[in-house]
């Protein structure tokens, strides 16, 4: 509840200062306008699925991707038919795949500190640790076996 409301603060602050930038006409028209363009989009959603499936198929993205952008251009299109300037912004945002794969990225990051093969300390002194993790398919330098190539051919 506490989170619509600092929504419902910040959306009347846009609105009015950019109505009143703008002049209350435009701000009609622009109303109009972006309601008009969020059912463009949910019209045109079909196409949409249809392109972020071929990704999927091409394996350009996972099933928790597809799924995910998917349902940012859902919201963002929703929210461009609210009328508020604030709506719109973030609406027109979660159009683009730039921004959503960021926020995608963002959210379905591993929480964890392993997310990399290497695990980096630092030292008392200062340097960095780096030690490979164990969970990876690395022999250990005592089952390296040394060899030397002996050519049995005579070369000129």
């Amino acid at each position: 509840m506490i989170y619509f409301l600092i929504y419902l603060l910040f959306e009347v602050l846009v609105s009015v200062n950019l109505s009143s930038q703008i002049g209350g006409l435009n701000t009609f028209f622009e109303i109009l306008l972006s309601a008009i363009t969020g059912v463009v989009i949910l019209s045109n959603f079909k196409s949409t699925i249809v392109e972020n499936l071929r990704s999927v198929s091409y394996q350009k993205m996972d099933m928790r991707e597809f799924q995910r952008m998917n349902i940012f251009t859902l919201v963002g299109a929703i929210l461009l038919i609210i009328p508020g300037f604030l709506t719109d912004i973030i609406g027109v945002l979660l159009q683009f795949s730039v921004f959503t794969t960021m926020l995608v990225n963002r959210i379905s990051a591993p929480k964890s500190e392993n997310n990399s093969p290497y695990n980096t300390s630092t030292l008392n002194d200062g340097r960095l640790n780096q030690n490979y993790n164990n969970n990876q398919n690395i022999k250990d330098d005592d089952e390296i076996i040394d060899v030397e190539i002996i050519s049995d051919t005579n070369t000129k």
